[in-house]
């Protein structure tokens, strides 16, 4: 009876991750080797953003097999597509929810969980969400305007005890390589090379939050004060978003810009660069500033205005042509760097211009070396927001020797005229010539010249210049002029390899070309002094200190023509001093200085760098012997981490050894020990190798199973990942029986192989195995296997399709490939089967015995016959599963390939397919056969390789090509083929452009509307539907010119739309619209008219001239002049009926008359203006009343004479002119008077209107109306009014233009 293994029982061990806040619960009671519960490297962090911005989480998750991860929140779930984006980026390894817009209701605590058949690992972090401040309305619109809210970037993290600044890191993340010395220097560091590394692995992590907003990023410029007086710095970079917020902050606060020069800070976009200017920079602008895009900084640099002032400004100076120019300047205050610029841009220490500072960095100079016509100009000195400026004048130098004593001629002159003009030095002026020295002025050329120098470890080279020192009899009483340089500054740096003229020279005929520079040599080395002069006849003398030079004091003098040398062949400390060489009254002189750098002992170093081998739980010790100038400082380093003092780490120093004692050394351990000496000269490293000895680690697995057969079971697997330090000698092999507990030895294997093959099997059986490495430190712990059954029948897998090689009509030959499920045994070999097309029936191929090749030729085969091939592969349990079969093939000799198809055309096209058909070619005997399929290729216009649409190919005579892109060029051909292969490709005489077919530009939505009325202060939305191919230029056009800035214009290929967010008054016009293709172009035009609730009108008069009357006259309302459809209505109300009732509309005038007003009642009157959006508040008039009479009055009239008042007809108020808008009504008005009262009649081009009804006229008490409800274009023209009686007439006329509609 045979036991089957029971399935491990499910359990739930919870346990704390290494991850803080991470907990993890293993479902099994123990994890095999090589497989590992779900973990989290890194868990997602918490998130708060502003509301509508994008939030993300993101995790790195570890665990053997791949876990599967899941989000989930406390209040809900993450299901909604459009709220969450789940997704794995493979490049950086981390699982990704995104929100992509971040709203209050989605504030809460979420969860990430991931699980594997071994267990599940859970982290919590919250979402919180920061609401934008409630306004109102009006407060609103403004902050649309300002578009930035005051708030506060996360804050540096202060600067701890035996750390270095957090502001020095952001400096270095945005700062190019070659400021790094100058950055580190301003925080007191100064050797940067051990923060190299970590600012490495920062800048890789800083990249990869920029990737996620910044498509590309380059061209920083740190910010630097420019000839204009602005402070600028700038970046170019491509936006992911273009509509990305950029922020600006200072020392963590935000700092709000604008647009353009005018405003304090103000950011200029040109492309994509992006320009940052502080206008009329203060001290108190001095800080760090970091440009962020969204939450992720892009940018940061530092702006220093040290207080500083120009105590000598520049001259401005004159060069020859290829000769040198120099401009100096001195400070109030001491700086490392000054910026030079040029009024296009600043200027870089290179080889057309060199930049130096003196020892008291006081003193600034900029040369520019080989001078031409372009380098004609005026050149800037910037010290923090002080600045001065000086030209330079480049002339042609026919004879550079001339030039050269001419010049130095012209130097002494000018020296001896400020002598004669100038008072005598004071005791300041001593002071700084002590200080300064005596400068030296000589040929720029020359001076731009090196002589040869022994240079030591950390020596610098630089050939800025230097003040000579005033040894000798030089002393520097004369030179008042502190640049030491007149009014040309050619070839006048102070430098010291110059020539120096004693005042008691009189004979000019010798003077230096060059002159002695001062030298640098290794205690030990040798070191050379040279100098040149101007003739080969001259002899000299060589002094040190003050004392001649021979050479049997340990130098060597030699004169080569012109050329003075003195080499000191082996330098000592004795030799440090000041030398002089004198010719001819002349006298040159420079310092020899001698360093003392660390120097190892090369029998030391040799037993140093040799590999220190020791066991684990030993001591290693390293010790090394050195010299060199004290103080020295010694550091030791592991893997490039200072080692300190500590339980297992003793450290030893003295003024000439040094050493390290590492104890309990364990086997990580193992690495790099390197030992650093450093002084003021220089610094020495050495390297030596920490090897630690311990057993290895167990073989790696999985454990693949090679064979498993009913006589035995054959398995791999791979070498242990550590070695332990020494190789591996063998590999101990144990076997257990599935359902027993004890384990066999099996023996041992040369550690050279990792292939074991157990013979020793019972058919039936299970059987796991146990690898053990063994070194000469120990036995690894053991990898074990999975169960592995021995004597079961396990049949290898499908092979692929077999593939037609070759075809006639005797013989088909095919070749397949073996499968990739062996069935865990070898494959022994295959059985090919065929069957006619058409039947059911396979037929075993190879009768007499199974195939051992992977490739047959089958003989047994009918000429004109359709075929069809499988194969299946053969192990030790037996033969497996057919493969598919292969593709039908006929037996007969191979075939001419097909003709060129006819008639090839495009049916239909998009933007992304292209449709195609064509007639199949003609089958012609003996040259070309008929074709079985089609293969559809194109070409890019600008690419020359040919692509196929389909791999296979098809039998149908029309195909669509998609995956085109919009509007691209395409080359399109088709070819036939057959089993003879392919044929010649039909292809198009032109090419073809992505795209449907032409069409002309139209409007969709007829019922769009031409005129809209909106408040001012909403929100304008036109969305314009068209269509038209190909894709066409939308414009937008307001008044005849382009739309303003703030309108946002957004255009698709079916509809464009214009979006005011916040409308004025001034966005009132007429805009069209024009959609142009190649096709032709169509526009549509539509009135918008912003408004608001109209103001009401000034106070309202009443005056009554004829009984029973009363005309009302008002002031304008405020808005009239804005709008020119404001009108006014007029409502009154009587002490009878306490009801409102409408007395007049449309109004344009500011007076009517009402009429037939009662006696004894009394009124009231109410004015509104009114425009497209309403009414306004009602301007009220007084009461108005008429007193009853109660009897009648029958005054005594004195006998009168009769008085005749009859009159011709006369205008009182003529006709005025009318523009109304198509539509809309229009009423026309006049007043006449006349007796007897007259006739009137109207007249339109000369046409009585007395019975048209389409017309309303009134006249009251002499005032005569015309009122058209609804103006058309055939309105327009004249209108005359004719008023008779039977004294004469009168007539009066208008034009009447009517106001087209925009549609």
């Amino acid at each position: 009876m045979s036991l089957k293994p029971m399935d491990s029982p499910k359990v739930a061990i919870t346990r704390r991750s290494r991850v803080h806040g991470v907990m993890i619960t293993q479902v099994v009671q123990q994890v095999p080797a090589g497989k590992s519960t779900p973990d989290f490297t890194r868990k997602p962090t918490a998130v708060t953003v502003h509301d509508g911005r994008r939030a993300f989480f993101k995790a790195i998750i570890s665990g053997e097999p791949t876990p599967s991860v899941t989000w989930g929140r406390n209040k809900g779930d993450v299901n909604d597509a459009e709220k969450y984006k789940i997704r794995y980026d493979e490049k950086t390894k981390e699982h990704i929810l995104e929100i992509p817009k971040a709203t209050a209701d989605l504030a809460d605590t979420y969860k990430c969980f991931a699980a594997n058949e071994y267990g599940t690992a859970v982290c919590s972090t919250t979402l919180n969400i920061i609401k934008a401040n409630e306004q109102a309305p009006q407060d609103f619109r403004a902050m649309l305007k300002k578009t930035v809210v005051v708030t506060r970037k996360k804050q540096l993290p202060p600067k701890k005890e035996g750390e270095l600044d957090p502001k020095l890191w952001e400096l270095l993340l945005s700062a190019p390589k070659k400021d790094y010395q100058r950055i580190c220097l301003d925080f007191g560091v100064t050797d940067f090379r051990w923060l190299l590394k970590r600012l490495n692995q920062m800048k890789k992590e800083r990249a990869d939050e920029q990737a996620k907003v910044v498509e590309n990023l380059g061209n920083v410029k740190q910010i630097e004060v420019k000839p204009n007086g602005k402070a600028e710095f700038s970046l170019d970079m491509a936006l992911l978003d273009p509509n990305g917020p950029i922020y600006l902050y200072k020392d963590g606060t935000i700092v709000p810009y604008g647009n353009n020069g005018n405003s304090k800070h103000s950011l200029q976009k040109s492309g994509n660069e992006y320009c940052f200017t502080i206008k009329d920079p203060q001290p108190e602008d001095a800080g760090l500033y970091q440009v962020d895009v969204g939450e992720t900084n892009v940018l940061t640099t530092d702006f220093q205005v040290p207080a500083v002032e120009f105590v000598d400004k520049m001259n401005n100076a004159k060069a020859s042509e290829n000769k040198d120019a120099t401009f100096h300047c001195v400070l109030s205050t001491p700086l490392n760097k000054i910026t030079w610029s040029t009024p296009d841009s600043s200027l870089e220490h290179g080889d057309k211009y060199e930049m130096s500072v003196s020892q008291d960095r006081l003193i600034h100079t900029l040369t520019i070396k080989r001078c031409d016509e372009a380098d004609n100009g005026t050149y800037y000195a910037i010290a923090g927001t002080a600045s001065c400026s000086a030209s330079l004048v480049v002339e042609a130098n026919p004879n550079a020797y001339k030039g050269l004593q001419d010049r130095d001629g012209l130097g002494k002159l000018d020296l001896e005229q400020k002598l004669q003009t100038e008072p005598a030095d004071t005791e300041e002026n001593d002071g700084q010539n002590k200080s300064h020295g005596k400068m030296v002025t000589g040929e720029g050329d020359d001076c731009s010249r090196k002589t040869d120098k022994t240079k030591g470890d950390g020596s610098d080279d630089d050939c800025g210049w230097k003040t000579d020192g005033g040894r000798g009899e030089g002393k520097g009483e004369n030179n008042n002029n502190l640049l030491g340089s007149g009014e040309f500054g050619v070839g006048r740096r102070p430098l010291r390899t110059g020539l120096v003229v004693s005042s008691t020279a009189k004979d000019q005929g010798v003077q230096f070309v060059n002159g002695l520079s001062d030298t640098t040599a290794i205690a030990g080395g040798w070191a050379q002094l040279y100098c040149k002069l101007s003739t080969e006849n001259s002899e000299g003398r060589w002094y040190k200190n003050g004392k001649p030079l021979t050479n049997e004091d340990g130098v060597r003098i030699i004169k080569d023509g012109a050329s003075h040398k003195l080499i000191i062949d082996c330098c000592k400390k004795d030799d440090v001093g000041v030398y002089r060489f004198e010719s001819d009254g002349c006298k040159s002189e420079a310092a020899l200085n001698i360093q003392d750098p660390p120097m190892i002992d090369t029998s030391a170093l040799g037993k140093f760098i040799k590999p220190v081998i020791v066991k684990e739980g030993e001591t290693a010790e390293w010790k090394l012997q050195f010299s060199g100038g004290q103080p020295m400082n010694v550091q030791w380093k592991k893997d490039n981490d200072e080692l300190l003092p500590a339980l297992n780490v003793k450290i030893e120093k003295s003024a000439t050894e040094s050493k390290l004692r590492l104890a309990k050394c364990q086997r990580k351990d193992s690495g790099e020990v390197k030992i650093k000496i450093k002084n003021e000269f220089g610094t020495r490293e050495a390297i030596s190798q920490l090897i630690v000895l311990d057993k290895p680690t167990p073989p790696q697995g999985p454990v693949d199973i090679m064979e498993s057969s009913v006589t035995s079971v054959e398995f791999k697997w791979k070498p242990p990942k550590d070695d332990g330090g020494c190789p591996v000698t063998n590999y101990i092999i144990e076997r257990q029986q599935v359902g027993r507990n004890k384990w066999f030895n099996l023996g041992e294997i040369s550690g050279s192989s990792t292939v074991y093959k157990d013979s020793d099997v019972d058919p039936g059986r299970r059987y796991c195995y146990r690898i053990r490495a063994r070194n000469s430190e120990g036995v690894s712990d053991y990898s074990q296997t999975e169960d592995i059954p021995a004597g079961e029948l396990r049949y290898p897998g499908a092979p692929l399709a077999p593939k037609v090689v070759c075809v006639c009509k005797e013989c088909i030959g095919l070749a397949w490939c073996a499968p990739c499920n062996a069935g865990g045994t070898k494959i022994v070999g295959y059985n090919l089967e065929k069957r006619k097309k058409g039947t059911n029936y396979w037929s075993l191929v190879n009768q007499g015995g199974s195939i051992k090749d992977s490739k047959y030729e089958v003989k047994d085969v009918f000429e004109g016959a359709e075929y069809e091939f499988r194969v299946s592969a053969i192990n030790l349990s037996g033969p497996g599963d057919p493969s598919i079969p292969c593709d039908t093939v006929i037996a007969r000799d191979p075939m001419k390939p097909p003709g060129k198809v006819t008639d090839l055309r495009v049916t239909f096209g998009t933007y992304t397919t292209l449709s195609l058909a064509w007639t199949k070619p003609k089958e012609v005997k003996g040259s070309q056969d008929e074709a079985h399929g089609y293969f559809v290729e194109i070409r890019p216009i600008a690419s020359p390789e040919w692509n196929r649409c389909n791999d296979n190919p098809i039998t149908p005579t029309t195909y669509t090509v998609r995956g085109l892109k919009a509007m691209a060029a395409y080359w399109v051909r088709v070819v036939a083929t057959n089993y003879g292969g392919d044929g010649e490709p039909r292809g198009f005489d032109n090419h073809i452009t992505a795209m449907p077919p032409p069409v002309h530009p139209k409007f969709k939505d007829r019922n769009m509307n031409s005129f809209v009325v909106v408040r001012s202060g909403n929100t304008i939305r036109l969305n314009i539907p068209f269509e038209a191919s190909p894709f066409p230029e939308v414009s937008w056009l307001k008044d005849g010119t382009s739309v303003p800035k703030h309108v946002i214009v957004t255009n698709s290929d079916k509809a464009s739309q214009l979006l005011i967010p916040t409308s004025e008054r001034s966005d009132s016009g007429v805009y069209t619209t024009m959609v142009k293709n190649l096709v032709g172009q169509e526009s549509f035009i539509v009135e918008i008219r912003v408004t608001d609730d109209p103001r009401p009108p000034g106070p309202v008069e009443l005056d009554q001239n004829v009984p029973g009357t009363v005309t009302l006259s008002w002031a304008p309302s405020p808005d009239e002049t804005k709008d020119d459809r404001l009108h006014y209505v007029i409502s009154k109300r009587d002490s009878f009926k306490h009801t409102w009732r409408t007395v007049a509309e449309n109004l344009f005038n500011n007076k009517f008359t009402v009429v037939d007003l009662v006696p004894g009642r009394q009124y009231h009157f109410r004015v509104f203006a009114k425009n497209d959006i309403g009414l306004s508040v009602p301007s009220v008039s007084p009461a108005f009343e008429t007193k009853k009479e109660r009897e009648r009055f029958l005054p005594k009239v004195p006998p009168t004479k009769s008085v005749d008042f009859s009159s011709a007809p006369s205008f009182i108020t003529p006709l005025r002119r009318h523009v109304p808008p198509e539509g809309y009504e229009c009423q026309m008005s006049c007043a006449v008077k006349g007796a007897p009262a007259p006739r009137v009649a109207w007249h339109h081009d000369n046409v009585d209107l007395s019975v048209n009804s389409n017309y309303y006229i009134t006249n009251v008490c002499g005032v005569c109306s015309l009122l058209i409800l609804r103006v058309g274009a055939k309105d327009g023209g004249e209108y005359k009014v004719v008023v008779e009686n039977r004294l004469g007439s009168a007539e009066c006329s208008m034009m009447l233009n009517v106001r087209e509609r925009r549609t």
